[in-house]
């Protein structure tokens, strides 16, 4: 049989192994490592870099703004342990728990993570979008400004995997 001759039961036997590698593939990005590389740490930088900020601008200007920039900076410490955590309790097979953050963590006496963690992912867009909006990413030393662009590359890289991933199983 030539090589371009295949028989039906090899087709399938192809379509199983891809079927494998696929889910295979799929469970990886599902991973709390995964999730925690590419979402949970890179939010707990913008967080950290914001809580920073708010403590610079504050210290700066004479205002309560550094009260409120040590609790980001705690709080963003918080949940950088928590990520952390569970990163490594995956590696390590270990189940898991606590949850991603402290917010979805607080969600958990409501039995509602997912939807505190959805929150949670709200706030940090937030944080994002008012860094970039108001000009105080501007206030980055070049050390904050390189683990701001490293974030913002796991999060925006893995995203894009994942979406290329779903798009090429579709086809």
């Amino acid at each position: 049989m030539c090589p371009d001759q295949v028989s039906p039961a090899a087709g399938d036997d192809r379509q199983g192994r891809f079927a494998k590698e696929s889910d295979r593939i799929q469970r990886f990005f599902i991973r709390p490592f995964f999730l925690s590389l590419t979402i949970g740490i890179p939010f707990c930088i913008y967080k950290l870099l914001f809580g920073v900020v708010a403590v610079r601008i504050g210290t700066a200007t004479g205002t309560l703004l550094p009260v409120f920039g040590w609790c980001v900076i705690a709080w963003a410490g918080l949940d950088l342990l928590m990520n952390t955590g569970r990163a490594l309790l995956d590696l390590l097979h270990r189940p898991d728990r606590f949850e991603y953050c402290t917010i979805a963590q607080a969600g958990r006496i409501f039995r509602m993570p997912m939807v505190f963690l959805a929150v949670d992912t709200l706030i940090s867009f937030a944080i994002i979008c008012f860094m970039l909006w108001s000009g105080w990413i501007t206030h980055l030393t070049p050390v904050e400004s390189a683990l701001w662009y490293a974030a913002t590359t796991l999060n925006l890289i893995g995203l894009s995997a994942v979406s290329l991933y779903n798009e090429i199983r579709k086809v």
